[in-house]
């Protein structure tokens, strides 16, 4: 009878003990159950930069049925550059079961050539969201035809760039009604003279032959549309001041009024150089502040190699920060806006040193439990494939984990990935993500475009979870989607501020509507929209777990 009470209860404690070390279930991949078949097309040995580089991916509403649906961006290589259709970009629409149905071939959205980013807007102010694709050679505007299919106007539009395009976003710097539009550009690449693989300083890595640049390369200028309201946009980036004279690597883009005074300022990420933020002169123009305001390079002064950016207000203070992903050995930096400046205090938050090993591209802040706070996400992956000859020890190889930081409330936060099993664990070759709640159910989801493979559309399904409201902005006039407005809430002693982007992360778009975590709240006391042109609107007594539509008056 002893024996057996003592077997019950070492069986018992073995059960527990195994429960505890058992990992929670966070994010769950569903992407084959939900029917997306998508596969990125890269080189394998990426011999030339521009091979490596791509990914972006949208999570929005092309249909207006009250769900989101995927665009997933494809490229071609060196050796397919001549064949625009050897790559398939992919449009899947979601059909509310939680399945995806490939509706590419109809829409007419699937060869944009060698394509790299996505952002998206309704750019006509006709209710229905049109798609903007970045690449090699030329842009793509899709125009949305309301019937399921789209059309592409970049030329007419004057809005097919050139040149190797990379990020982009809309937004009314101006606020003049309508949506304008920045791009970045990379570097000048010539197919037909390329670097020789492997040949010369920057074309090597830890004494292994890898593909060259961008050090070595030229970079190239970036690009300001102006939507002059007639269908048409002039290119005005050198008379606005962010052409990029020096003609940095430029990579993500974030347009947020960071000073708080109703204008929007933009912010843009630069490969092995320095950062800009160009602050709004409310004339037109704009003005560079990146090293005064503390956001250009390092703590210590350093260039980095900047990709994503992630806006937040992770902090309840009601100001913008920034979350920047840099290459490896360079830290991911986490930028705190103090009101007058921002501090980098990526060491004192407690994700500098994790994130060192690590090339990082998207990334997001998100309430992943509802518990009121931002947390942080970022994907990551190298460039070179070769890096795996040299790998030795803990070194992170080309394929590469995920990072999850869970906020603590008090500026810092944990790594907290490992708990959540082998989606964070699992190393893959990841660029682009994006955030949206794909099923409505009022937590936030995640898709993420990889090279190397298939796409992750990662359902979050963490159990115990707080309350939630979403909020569905429709603005008058052009903007639709009222890009740039801001929404504040309070919720008990619960302060929180989200931002309507276009473009967001590493070359690629989350869902426009905002969603909030609310923790034990069952309502919101306090809601405020500004909308772009500087009207507000309040709401009290919101309750909680639900999609709020507020339109503007």
């Amino acid at each position: 009878m002893r024996q057996s009470l003592i077997l019950a209860v070492v069986i018992a404690a073995a059960a527990a003990s195994a429960s505890a070390q058992a990992p929670k279930l966070l994010f769950r991949d569903i992407r084959q159950e939900a029917g997306i078949t998508f596969q990125h097309h890269a080189a394998p040995e990426k011999k030339y930069i521009v091979e490596s580089m791509s990914g972006g991916v949208a999570l929005f509403d092309f249909d207006n049925d009250g769900l989101l649906d995927i665009y997933l961006t494809d490229s071609l290589t060196v050796d397919t550059a001549n064949d625009p259709k050897a790559a398939r970009s992919a449009l899947y629409r979601n059909l509310g079961n939680g399945k995806f149905a490939d509706v590419t071939a109809k829409a007419g959205v699937g060869h944009p050539g060698w394509a790299m980013g996505v952002c998206v807007a309704d750019v006509d102010g006709d209710g229905f969201r049109d798609v903007y694709v970045t690449g090699l050679g030329r842009n793509y505007l899709y125009r949305n035809n309301r019937n399921g299919t789209f059309t592409d106007i970049a030329e007419a539009a004057g809005l097919t760039g050139g040149g190797w395009s990379t990020g982009c976003g809309f937004a009314d710097y101006d606020r003049d009604g309508r949506l304008d539009l920045f791009v970045t550009r990379y570097v000048k690449l010539d197919l037909k003279k390329l670097p020789e693989f492997g040949k010369g300083k920057t074309c090597e890595f830890r004494g292994v032959a890898v593909q060259c640049g961008p050090r070595g390369l030229p970079g190239d200028s970036d690009f300001l549309f102006h939507n002059d309201g007639n269908g048409r946009f002039s290119e005005v980036s050198t008379a606005a001041g962010v052409h990029d004279p020096h003609e940095y690597f430029g990579m993500g883009v974030a347009w947020v009024d960071v000073n708080d005074d109703g204008w929007l300022d933009l912010y843009v990420a630069n490969d092995s150089g320095p950062n800009f933020l160009y602050i709004n002169q409310k004339n037109g123009t704009f003005k560079d502040q990146a090293f005064p305001l503390g956001v250009a390079v390092s703590e210590d002064g350093g260039e980095q190699g900047s990709m994503g950016i992630a806006v937040g207000d992770y902090t309840h203070t009601g100001r913008f920060s920034f979350y920047v992903t840099n290459f490896a050995e360079e830290y991911k930096a986490l930028y705190l806006n103090e009101g007058t400046h921002f501090t980098d205090v990526s060491f004192r938050s407690k994700t500098a040193a994790s994130s060192l090993p690590y090339v990082g591209w998207g990334t997001a802040f998100l309430d992943y439990d509802n518990d009121g706070w931002e947390d942080l996400i970022a994907v990551n992956g190298h460039v070179y494939p070769q890096l795996d000859k040299t790998r030795s020890g803990a070194a992170a190889g080309y394929r590469q984990k995920k990072l999850l930081y869970r906020n603590r409330g008090d500026g810092t936060f944990d790594d907290v990935g490992a708990q959540y099993g082998t989606i964070f664990t699992e190393e893959r070759v990841s660029r682009g993500l994006a955030l949206g709640d794909i099923d409505n159910d009022g937590r936030v989801d995640v898709v993420i475009n990889d090279l190397d493979g298939s796409p992750q559309l990662l359902h979050n399904e963490l159990a115990a979870t707080g309350n939630w409201l979403i909020v569905k902005l429709k603005g008058k006039g052009k903007n639709t989607d009222a890009i740039g407005a801001t929404v504040r809430i309070q919720a008990g002693a619960q302060r929180a501020m989200r931002l309507v982007q276009s473009g967001t992360s590493y070359i690629s778009q989350d869902d426009t509507r905002l969603h909030f975590g609310l923790g034990k709240a069952t309502q919101v006391d306090a809601l405020e929209v500004r909308w772009p042109d500087g009207t507000s609107t309040k709401l009290g007594a919101v309750k909680a777990n639900q999609i709020l539509p507020i339109a503007q008056q």
